[in-house]
């Protein structure tokens, strides 16, 4: 419940910051750093990325082999 009123808190103060008709109007400042931070942002994303997908080609390939063993296992076990 304190998370929501926190929330709901921090959104109000956001419109209120952002609005060019409130007394802060700190519109440009949130423009300019958006502008700043979206390619570092999209160089850590695409990093992620890269590690998500090295580890799904790692783990598939884990499993195909473990698959092959266990039909290995399956089959001496069957004669």
């Amino acid at each position: 419940m304190i998370s929501l009123a926190v929330g709901v808190i921090l959104i109000a103060f956001t419109v209120f910051a952002v609005l060019p008709s409130m007394p802060l109007n700190w519109g440009a400042d949130v423009i300019a750093f958006l502008k700043g931070c979206a390619p570092v942002f999209a160089a850590f994303i695409g990093l992620i990325c890269l590690f998500i997908g090295a580890a799904d080609i790692k783990d598939k390939n884990e499993a195909k082999k473990e698959e092959i063993e266990a039909r290995a296992r399956d089959e001496a076990e069957n004669k």
